[in-house]
């Protein structure tokens, strides 16, 4: 189950069961948008899902999609930004490794996209919540990324680009995927649920030209005259998959992903010449940032020093956390900062002075005594020279007793989905190890690799999801019918 998957050859196939000009293999957010834009060309859609209804991993998720450039609930909220900032700051977090082709032609659509999200029923409040990769009230607007922190903030403008779909609860993609469903089922695309995508067909061109699938236990054979576009998840729940690509990655306890993120879309992708890129990269979460002031605290390693701004995103402390400390790393807090973590985690010690703490943790003889020692001289005058961590959240640890929270992979709740996939071009045409396109295949999603090659910014998964969905489904729709 790690490999490529066969696929059928036409030849072997006899008469198609049905046939579409587009067929759309996932309902989740990427397929959803692809089937809304191959529908207003005009072709027939035929948008196939393995479980009871549309939703996917979207619909699990925050709700959160990260878009920017100046956007109505951006001026509404009387904050500036530009393309060009929103460029820069990307291409920056997002690697290295980045794609400019998608993250240039995301900044220049971007304000159209949110125009056309808005215009398919999508709810955004024009309010301002603050600093947070979700939000636990019915706004809307926050910084979910790293602009704020010295990486990024001289590079580009600041501003917050997290705009989270309106309702109540930090688990708006449920609203989301519902307002897309709405728009889906107006459009006249044809949805068949129940549908387990089993295999991509070829004709002797190697063209693809359709997909074989089991409903109610029975072979179904789908005919696309346009193209096939892979909306089909990523591959976190694939263990021999995750395995062979990205072992370190079976270390998080929390897989964000539906069941439907076993890898079935990327290995038909293979089976038919598709390149997959970027298989070793996932998004990785230490959630630590509830309640806001531990990131006052600072993180150590099994050496007793820091090793990352604390300030910086959530993902990006993550990925620095598993895959260069092993995922062995505590967070050391005073009197004064402390407060229950959501979601909570363990402690490890708690000291009247750090000497002792750095005893009870089993760390190097005074390694933990300097860091902090270090570390409250320069904060005492808001300044980090190692790491230059945000101002206001620099604060000396003087208060007893000190504590060290356990933000191990053993008892944290690391979460994790995969972002390598497919190798597509911004319109969605999937590409071959040599750099050329597949005939007839699309793709979009966590199917393939997009805008965040290796950094992350919370609401990037589900932008790329729509943005280059409606691509994929324009290309497919737009291809020469057979």
């Amino acid at each position: 189950m790690g490999r490529a998957a066969a696929p059928r050859r036409l030849a072997d196939i006899g008469e198609w069961d049905q046939i579409a000009d587009v067929v759309i293999v996932g309902f989740g957010g990427a397929g959803a948008c692809a089937a809304l834009e191959a529908r207003s060309d005009g072709v027939d859609v035929l948008l196939l899902e393995r479980m009871s209804g549309g939703g996917g991993t979207t619909a699990l998720s925050t709700g959160q999609i990260y878009l920017g450039g100046g956007t109505g609930v951006q001026r509404a909220c009387g904050f500036e930004d530009s393309t060009e900032d929103m460029f820069r700051y990307l291409m920056a977090s997002c690697g290295p490794g980045v794609d400019e082709g998608k993250i240039r032609a995301f900044c220049d659509g971007c304000l159209e996209h949110f125009d056309w999200l808005v215009g398919h029923g999508m709810p955004f409040k024009e309010s301002y919540y603050g600093e947070g990769s979700y939000t636990p009230t019915d706004d809307c607007l926050s910084y979910s990324g790293s602009e704020l922190c010295h990486a990024y903030r001289d590079l580009a403008r600041p501003a917050p680009r997290g705009h989270t779909v309106q309702q109540d609860g930090i688990e708006a993609g449920g609203q989301l995927m519902r307002s897309l469903i709405a728009a889906v089922e107006k459009s006249g695309a044809r949805i068949q649920t129940d549908t387990l995508v089993e295999s991509l067909v070829v004709d002797d061109e190697r063209r693809v030209v359709g997909v074989v699938a089991k409903v109610d236990q029975r072979e179904q054979r789908i005919g696309a005259r346009g193209g096939i576009v892979l909306c089909a998840g990523g591959f976190i729940n694939n263990k021999a998959m995750v395995e062979r690509y990205a072992p370190l990655l079976r270390k998080c306890k929390f897989r964000a992903a539906s069941d439907g993120d076993d890898g079935r879309g990327i290995r038909m992708g293979m089976g038919v010449g598709g390149a997959a890129i970027r298989m070793d990269v996932g998004c990785i979460v230490l959630p630590f940032t509830v309640p806001k002031k531990l990131v006052k605290g600072i993180f150590v390693n099994r050496q007793g020093q820091r090793f990352i701004d604390e300030s910086l995103y959530q993902t990006v402390v993550g990925e620095a956390a598993l895959l260069h400390e092993n995922g062995e790393v505590f967070l050391i807090v005073d009197n004064e900062i402390f407060e229950r973590p959501f979601p909570p985690t363990d402690l490890v010690a708690v000291e009247d002075t750090i000497e002792d703490l750095e005893k009870s943790m089993k760390l190097p003889d005074g390694s933990l005594q300097h860091t902090v020692a270090y570390y409250n001289e320069h904060a005492a005058r808001a300044e980090d020279p190692l790491f230059h961590k945000q101002a206001d959240c620099l604060q000396p640890l003087v208060k007893p007793p000190f504590a060290a929270l356990d933000y191990t992979t053993d008892a944290a709740l690391y979460t994790v989905f995969t972002m390598g996939g497919l190798h597509t071009t911004p319109s969605g045409q999937v590409l071959s190890a040599d750099g050329e396109p597949i005939a007839g295949l699309y793709a979009a999603g966590r199917t393939t690799s997009g805008i965040a090659a290796q950094g992350y910014s919370s609401g990037l998964s589900i932008a790329d999801a729509t943005f280059f969905g409606r691509r994929a489904g324009a290309s497919a729709a737009r291809a020469q019918p057979r």
